[in-house]
């Protein structure tokens, strides 16, 4: 059978295309597996403690070999883009490690981490007497009539499914074609009629279904903004910062100038310890409860199953809630968690808070590495 002009040169392009791509695909290999760069003793050193760290200082022993061990992984760029890591054992400061021109005084945008404070300002405004309770209804702060596809179910979404991004809408940020994927929202230039202008998701109601839904969670700072006084984020300021001792942190703005609580809250790695100490002592520092325990305690609990992933797991109140296991002694951590690989872990039963934070921004490493990190350097270490 004799091939036509066109379909040789067809065939031939086919075998140059493939050629070429195995060749680049070579070239890549080579590069991932170029010889490391050489380490200095210096640059996978644990790194002393400094003063003024606003910690009482940990004297407990670690596994010293094991987190240099981790810190030659991070400088041979094994693990990518890690900015920090902070221990925290007892509330006191056991390890803070900086890298790739990161240090004390840098304040990280830990993205999606930031949502998380969006859930302590609530608790707080709770406390506060200026809202009831999780479970009062968005139709409370808007008129729903007034944006696109109104349905009673819409209706009766609480502040709670904002919360547990059970809210029923048809949005997913994990969807690329789900009409509330937050990348639909971020080109507008109203975030908050964006998300009340999307349709119910007819299979499902709320509180029924977890779906990761950013722009629930901007409407959820809005409410917020539009509720206690002189906005949220001054409120934040005098009702959580200034209490923590954190002077130093950045916020960004939705179109609408609100701080924005879908992510991106800078502040800096010992600070966001601070937060997660907070968590771990049952929302007090030193002895001024800034969150109720029983807010903590619900925000932290397993609400509801992320049903979507392959793995399981439950969230709470704009917290993630997972088990580690390690050999075979498993740990119960609740923790806030943002792209790129950035982390807030609160463990439950043993003395922990960590902190890591990285700018790996959209790699599908981000979390894996992470994970791989936590399992096998700095949890063996800490608990050898």
């Amino acid at each position: 059978m004799k091939l036509s002009g066109n379909i040789l040169l067809g065939t031939i392009s086919l075998v140059c295309y493939l050629l070429i791509s195995a060749c680049q695909a070579k070239e890549e290999q080579l590069s991932t597996d170029a010889i490391k760069p050489v380490t200095t003793e210096q640059q996978i050193a644990i790194q002393p403690v400094k003063v003024k760290s606003g910690w009482k200082v940990s004297s407990e022993p670690y596994n010293k070999k094991m987190i240099k061990a981790l810190n030659k992984k991070i400088v041979q760029n094994d693990f990518k883009q890690i900015s920090s890591i902070v221990v925290i054992k007892n509330g006191a400061l056991l390890l803070e490690e900086y890298f790739n021109g990161s240090e004390r005084s840098s304040l990280h945008d830990p993205r999606s981490v930031g949502k998380s404070f969006a859930s302590t300002v609530l608790g707080i405004a709770i406390d506060d007497g200026y809202f009831t309770s999780e479970n009062q209804k968005i139709s409370e702060f808007y008129d729903l009539k007034a944006f696109d596809n109104y349905s009673p179910e819409k209706a009766t979404v609480s502040l709670k499914n904002l919360l547990t991004m059970s809210s029923g809408f048809n949005a997913n940020d994990s969807d690329r074609e789900s009409p509330g994927n937050e990348e639909n929202m971020y080109p507008t230039d109203d975030w908050v009629k964006f998300t009340l202008d999307l349709s119910m998701n007819d299979k499902t109601k709320p509180g029924q279904h977890w779906s990761y839904f950013t722009a629930g969670v901007v409407l959820l700072g809005d409410i917020l903004h539009k509720t206690v006084p002189e906005g949220l984020e001054t409120y934040a300021h005098k009702k959580l910062f200034k209490p923590l001792g954190i002077h130093n942190y950045q916020w960004q703005y939705t179109p609408q100038k609100v701080a924005n609580t879908a992510g991106g809250l800078r502040l800096r790695a010992l600070d966001f310890a601070k937060y997660g100490q907070l968590y771990k002592n049952g929302g007090s520092w030193k002895n001024n409860q800034i969150i109720s325990s029983k807010w903590v305690e619900a925000s932290l609990s397993k609400q509801i199953a992320r049903s979507q992933e392959k793995n399981g797991g439950h969230y709470g109140y704009l917290f993630w809630h997972d088990t580690f296991t390690i050999g075979n002694q498993s740990y119960k951590v609740a923790y806030a968690t943002g792209n790129g690989g950035n982390k807030i872990y609160i463990f439950k039963d043993i003395p922990f808070v960590i902190v890591i934070t990285a700018k790996a921004y959209g790699r599908r490493y981000a979390h894996p590495q992470v994970k791989q990190m936590m399992f096998s350097y700095i949890l063996p270490a800490i608990l050898d």
